[in-house]
């Protein structure tokens, strides 16, 4: 589960997020392909293009069992300032974590 995470307060009519459909979720998960590089596809910000990216490739509905997968974790941050930031910010924290649940039917070790 992500840590720390903000959700985008843009409205969904935003010129930017018709190109950033996935922004909408924290975790995708797609079927591997070479051409699939970037979540918001190639370019998305010098290009009049839009429905490229994981929101498309999901709406493909592939087959994910025995294939090869990516698994793409979504994250923003929402800055709280506080005076020592001022003038450069030095850091922002952001995480998630992968923990199985029932995914044995007994105990590996």
């Amino acid at each position: 589960h992500p840590h720390g995470g903000a959700r985008v307060y843009a409205q969904p009519e935003a010129k930017f997020r018709r190109r950033a459909g996935f922004l909408e979720h924290d975790l995708w998960v797609t079927k591997f392909d070479p051409n699939e590089r970037f979540p918001g596809g190639d370019f998305p910000n010098q290009t009049p293009r839009e429905g490229e990216g994981l929101k498309t490739w999901i709406q493909r509905d592939h087959n994910l069992e025995n294939a090869s997968l990516v698994l793409w974790y979504i994250f923003g941050v929402t800055h709280i300032p506080r005076t020592e930031d001022w003038p450069v910010m030095p850091m922002e924290y952001a995480s998630f974590s992968l923990q199985p649940a029932g995914f044995f039917d007994r105990s590996p070790a």
